[in-house]
């Protein structure tokens, strides 16, 4: 089943007197919501103890929570040391991601650097390949770990290169962020078969059975010359993406992912207004 929720707690939900990532539960199911993304961003600081509380809130409530891992993640960085980094910040985000019961860690690729183009992808393709023998040695191969289109020109993620990303193995799902997609190409996203082109492209490669549940990000999002500048909410009408296309493309390709919006401050009253736009597609 399709899923749509939000990604960390709009301003409304601290101006109803909630607190507590426990309380967010009850929040989106009030919403009408499905799913929660939970923001490691700035590193994973949890007890284990409140990761389970996190879990059995969540769980009682029927909302399915996936995880972000730590911004920091950089799988070009020429030195090791820094890789390590890398592996062990997508690692501690699982280990999190089993303790809240969820299934899906979206992660940042890389960013380009001083390296050329092709070197940065092929240097990161390396490292992922080494990532998923560390997955299925922690026993996480259950889970889906899933690169992220990116909206800066100088990072790591383009449409194709995560797509190239997830034929290292089946434990990699694409998370297509179109506020991102659309930054990075300028505003390429407007009508249906725009939307439908990049999602044929997804199936062609990987296969429908792959991409059926892929991870999306939806904003609007204003950019410029280099890309991603900030992220916005849907009253904004200068930048794009319209998510209304995106739902008729969706309904016609039979596509079920698990949506998550990123506006700012507005995530869940505009991820029920993409739910019920999705919900408006005859």
């Amino acid at each position: 089943m399709i899923k749509f929720g939000p990604s960390g707690n709009s301003e409304s939900f601290y101006a109803m007197g909630y607190k507590h990532t426990e309380q967010a539960a009850k929040y989106v199911k009030d919403f009408g919501l499905d799913c929660f993304e939970y923001s490691f961003g700035r590193g994973v600081n949890m007890s284990e103890s409140k990761a389970i509380s996190i879990g059995d809130a969540f769980a009682a409530e029927n909302i399915e929570i996936s995880v972000h891992a730590p911004y920091f993640i950089n799988f070009a960085n020429p030195a090791d040391e820094a890789a390590q980094k890398s592996y062990g910040y997508v690692l501690d985000s699982a280990k999190f991601l089993k303790l809240f019961g969820g299934k899906r860690l979206v992660f940042h690729p890389a960013a380009q650097g001083k390296a050329t183009r092709e070197a940065a992808v092929a240097l990161t393709e390396d490292r992922l390949k080494v990532l998923r023998d560390y997955i299925y040695q922690s026993g996480c191969e259950e889970l889906m770990f899933c690169p992220e289109v990116m909206g800066k020109l100088a990072q790591i993620g383009t449409l194709e290169e995560v797509v190239r990303f997830c034929k290292i193995d089946r434990i990699y799902t694409p998370c297509v962020d179109f506020g991102h997609l659309n930054s990075r190409e300028q505003g390429s996203l407007k009508t249906v078969e725009d939307y439908k082109s990049r999602l044929e492209y997804m199936i062609s490669e990987l296969g429908y059975d792959r991409v059926k549940h892929f991870h999306v990000h939806f904003s609007k999002i204003m950019y410029g010359g280099k890309g991603e500048i900030k992220h916005l909410t849907f009253a904004d009408d200068v930048y794009g993406p319209e998510f209304e296309p995106l739902a008729v493309a969706l309904k016609e390709l039979k596509l079920e992912p698990y949506i998550v919006s990123e506006s700012d401050g507005t995530q869940a009253e505009d991820a029920r207004a993409m739910k019920d736009m999705y919900n408006a597609v005859q």
